[in-house]
């Protein structure tokens, strides 16, 4: 059974950090991508990052360009997204999510998610 949780969510100031993790189990690692998506009351669901672990290609939604940087433990399961120059806007629970292909990831259409994580960004 594939399972994904998340972690390191918080609440931190506008201009600070945070890194997230996403910790998979039941299923082989390296033969799938991993991807994060934020929710924020009342708005849809955004994606925000992806890393395919097989060849290290990522994807970054265009309002976390240059900010945020997404990374993975290979041995240890896990992807991490670190959130640099977090904005109020960046206020939601974070998602990770689990597929075999890029294009169902970035898509938004994944066969598994995890529970999610709150982030809460203070201005």
């Amino acid at each position: 059974e594939v399972q994904l949780v998340e972690s390191g969510g918080g609440l931190v100031q506008a201009g600070g950090s945070l890194r997230l993790s996403c910790a998979g189990s039941g299923f082989t690692f390296d033969d799938y991508v991993i991807g994060w998506f934020r929710q924020a009351p009342g708005k849809e669901r955004e994606g925000v990052s992806c890393i395919s672990i097989s060849d290290g290609s990522t994807y970054y939604g265009d309002s976390v360009k240059g900010r945020f940087t997404i990374s993975s433990d290979n041995a240890k399961n896990t992807v991490y997204l670190q959130m640099n120059s977090l904005k109020a806007e960046d206020t939601a629970v974070y998602y990770c999510a689990a597929d075999e292909l890029m294009n169902t990831v970035v898509s938004g259409r994944s066969d598994y998610w995890g529970q999610g994580t709150q982030v809460t960004v203070s201005s």
